[in-house]
């Protein structure tokens, strides 16, 4: 087990020395960006949503990586998402634009409105966002509620957005509240991570790990949990054989968010392709689970295994960090936020392959 530790202020010290990683990870304070969830790279900055603040920052990624408040006064601006210069930024129910952001850092653009075609609830109304292989924006919509039978058009889905032309269209259905989706390299499909109802118990239904194999498939919300849990108040209306299981169950209550599948090479072979998922961690489980980062390693389209990755956050039932999201950056590090501490962490591989 191996630990890292970066020396700071008194005022910004985080115990680092608590987290563990598997033999041969270390782990350092990257950037301090209050309440920091997604993060988007573009070609010298990596820009990072909040949640509570209504900010949006950007860090430089040379220099002091001291972030920059590029929006401000924007509602739960969790999701962030790069192309072609411009930065996308989710606002319940809006989409916005900064154009050319990385030469106007110091006098960034009014946010444009892409879209407003969303609900704007902020029950589950924070997106996170990300362009897919085809060029659309790809924004899902959760449930307005615990659990419901909403509007299958309106909510518990995940939407793709042409950005140019402002058409929206479902892609995945049944999808209770996804904060955290990627495409798999070798087969282009879309991963997602979602998460269980609640008030079913310390245990059950899990967080689950998704693959969208076709456009339109159901997922089971709110009728089926986990692929085989009917759901006590509308599982008697439809049988959960009637939809997409999951490739994983994750832990319930967990609160599973960002996921990426990890593209570098600098982590040893078991690491490549296999998917890192940030574990935001239990808020009404009787003892609480989560605070950490997973990692559930692949052979195709089938899990090989399912385990802790970063844990520590979570000290006798006392969490001094959340992760959010997590990014593999170019030399093939993994950057993950955390919104609770306020923190941006770097995992890098230095020992022996």
């Amino acid at each position: 087990m191996a630990f890292g530790w970066l020396a700071q202020a008194a005022a910004d010290a985080l115990p680092l020395a608590s987290l563990s990683l598997p033999p041969g990870f270390e782990i350092e304070l990257f950037a301090r960006v209050p309440n920091a969830r997604q993060m988007a790279l573009g070609k010298n900055t990596l820009f990072v949503g909040s949640m509570r603040a209504g900010k949006v920052y950007a860090i430089p990624l040379k220099g002091a990586r001291k972030p920059v408040v590029i929006a401000d006064g924007l509602n739960l601006p969790v999701g962030v998402a790069f192309r072609d210069g411009d930065l996308y930024v989710s606002a319940v129910s809006r989409i916005l634009r900064l154009r050319d952001i990385e030469a106007r850092l110091n006098k960034p653009p009014r946010p444009e409105v892409v879209s407003s075609a969303y609900p704007t609830d902020t029950h589950h109304g924070w997106k996170f966002i990300a362009f897919g292989p085809d060029g659309k924006l790809y924004v899902p919509v959760g449930a307005p509620c615990n659990i419901c039978e909403p509007d299958p058009d309106r909510y518990a889905n995940i939407t793709r957005l042409d950005v140019t032309s402002g058409k929206v269209e479902v892609v995945a259905r049944g999808v209770r509240n996804s904060v955290g989706f990627d495409w798999q390299p070798q087969s282009g499909e879309l991963w997602f991570t979602d998460n269980g109802r609640d008030l079913m118990g310390d245990d059950v239904p899990p967080d689950e790990l998704n693959r969208l194999s076709r456009s339109g498939q159901h997922f089971g919300y709110p009728y089926c949990h986990g692929g085989t849990i009917a759901d006590p108040e509308f599982g008697q209306t439809r049988r959960c054989a009637e939809f997409v299981p999951p490739v994983q169950n994750l832990g319930a209550h967990v609160a599973s968010l960002g996921m990426r599948f990890y593209t570098g090479t600098q982590f040893p072979e078991r690491y490549r392709n296999a998917v890192f998922i940030a574990e935001h961690g239990s808020w009404n489980r009787s003892s609480k689970v989560g605070y950490r980062v997973s990692m559930v390693r692949l052979q195709g389209n089938r899990v090989v295994s399912h385990e802790p990755f970063v844990s520590g956050w979570l000290q006798d039932e006392s969490a001094w960090g959340r992760p959010a999201d997590v990014l593999v950056m170019p030399d093939g590090s993994l950057l993950v936020s955390d919104d609770h501490a306020g923190a941006i962490y770097r995992v890098v591989y230095r020992g022996n392959r």
